[in-house]
């Protein structure tokens, strides 16, 4: 109902990592083949947003009550 905030994403890598070096830096590691997957999955999974805002629709209802009064005050 109300825009929910989206958790915050973060690239953080350490300075000073306890893995050994060399597999960090290679480019067959399992780690990196995960994330670009996982970051391939997850741009196919976007949302989509609702077809009218919800501003759009309350403006239109507003609207739509001050036609009646006046349509009534005409016709009464």
């Amino acid at each position: 109902m109300f825009k929910q905030r989206k958790n915050k994403r973060f690239n953080y890598q350490p300075r000073f990592s306890k893995e050994d070096q060399t597999h960090a830096d290679s480019e067959e590691s399992p780690e990196k083949e995960f994330i670009s997957r996982w970051k391939a999955t997850r741009e196919g999974k976007r949302k989509v947003k609702g077809v009218m805002p919800i501003r759009t629709l309350i403006l239109a209802l507003v609207l739509l009550l001050i036609l009646m009064y006046v349509l009534e005050k005409k016709y009464m």
